[in-house]
């Protein structure tokens, strides 16, 4: 008997058959008609090659074959149903369930404090399990379900995913706050230009936002050190005359001065993503109104 093969309304109806010991009965538990449910019961017996039930003057009594597997078939409806109303009915306060959270490196330290202190307040059997190695590898963990929610660059595109801003940030330029170019009311061009300066990227080379913004009007800049944490970025900005150009809500508890950049640079702008398959799941629902209204605060504040 191979699982794949066998329609398992089959067993909704030979566990009301082990009920009811009648297929009029058990027809009408059902909401069944009489032939629909002796149809079921044939199927049953080519698939078990056993009767299951014979008739009796007692009714429909079951076969030592029957009474092998009822408490086995019985176990897994169960667990099949409370799996659905789990799903449809999902109780933060109740449920015990694993979410995993894709998030990238930039606002991991910001963004889950604030969203852990939340979910512990209204779901107290809830775990979060947060990790992202890359952009590609994110999106594939999306598609694979090994991830329920991501937030990352709109840069993300797959065809099977939904997708919702969460907000956006200008770039600014840091620095500690007694550089000489603190002091000034505005940035030229030229002081950012001969400055030095820290980039931060995950990727050992290529250009950042502004490195493109400044390419375009035939400009650029001198970086001196490349890094992909913006911690250590925050924390060399403070002890040296190094710019950082960085979102400014990323400057949040940094203690850095910043100043607006001497040319245009588009925002840094954040989406949460989620697979098309979990649209109308409630947890995944539930999940994405927390890190929607986490994240809010967290633009609102900055």
């Amino acid at each position: 008997m191979r699982l794949e093969k066998i329609d398992l309304n089959l067993f909704v109806v030979f566990d009301a058959l082990y009920a009811e010991r009648s297929v009029t009965r058990a027809a009408e538990r059902l909401h069944l008609t009489q032939p629909a449910v002796s149809n079921a019961l044939s199927r049953l017996r080519q698939q078990f090659d056993d009767q299951l039930f014979v008739r009796s003057p007692a009714g429909m009594l079951p076969t030592p074959v029957a009474d092998s597997v009822i408490t086995d078939v019985r176990k897994a409806l169960g667990l099949l149903s409370r799996s659905v109303t789990n799903n449809a009915r999902f109780d933060p306060l109740t449920a015990e369930k694993q979410f995993r959270l894709g998030i990238h490196d930039l606002l991991a330290p910001l963004v889950l404090p604030p969203l852990l202190q939340q979910l512990r307040q209204g779901a107290p059997n809830i775990t979060l399990h947060s990790y992202y190695r890359d952009r590609n590898t994110a999106s594939e963990q999306l598609k694979s379900g090994d991830l329920d929610l991501l937030v990352d660059f709109p840069a993300v595109n797959a065809s099977e995913f939904r997708q919702q801003a969460l907000g956006s940030s200008p770039y600014v330029v840091a620095m500690r706050h007694d550089h000489e170019l603190a002091h000034r009311k505005t940035l030229q061009l030229s002081d950012y230009t001969e400055a030095e300066h820290v980039h931060v990227s995950s990727r050992p080379k290529g250009r950042g936002p502004s490195d493109i913004a400044l390419h375009a009007q035939g400009h650029s800049r001198r970086i001196v050190v490349r890094i992909p944490q913006q911690q250590v970025a925050a924390e060399l900005t403070a002890v040296s005359d190094l710019l950082w150009t960085t979102p400014q809500i990323l400057l949040q508890h940094s203690g850095l001065t910043s100043k607006p950049l001497p040319f245009s640079v588009e925002p840094l702008v954040w989406n949460l993503y989620w697979h098309r398959s979990a649209e109308d799941d409630p947890a995944n629902q539930w999940l994405r109104q927390r890190v929607i209204d986490t994240m809010a605060a967290f633009f609102a504040a900055g």
